[in-house]
C-alpha cells in the first residue's frame, strides 16, 4: 500500500451507480460504506469546492 500526501487518510467514492454514491475509508476494504443520494453528494462536493464548508 502506498500512502499519499494525506498520510493515508483517504476515501473512495464509487462511480456510475444510479441515484446513489457509496463512500468508504480506502484502508478498510471490507469495512462499511456510507451511502448518499446522488443529489446530496453533489451538493456536499459543491459546498466544499465553493468554500461553504470549513473545518472548525
Amino acid at each position: 500500500m502506498s500512502l499519499g500526501p494525506t498520510g493515508g487518510n483517504c476515501v473512495e467514492v464509487a462511480a456510475k451507480l444510479t441515484g446513489i454514491v457509496p463512500v468508504r475509508d480506502s484502508k478498510a476494504l471490507l469495512g462499511p460504506a456510507l451511502v448518499f443520494r446522488a443529489g446530496a453528494w453533489s451538493a456536499f462536493v459543491s459546498g466544499v469546492k465553493n468554500g461553504q464548508l470549513t473545518k472548525p
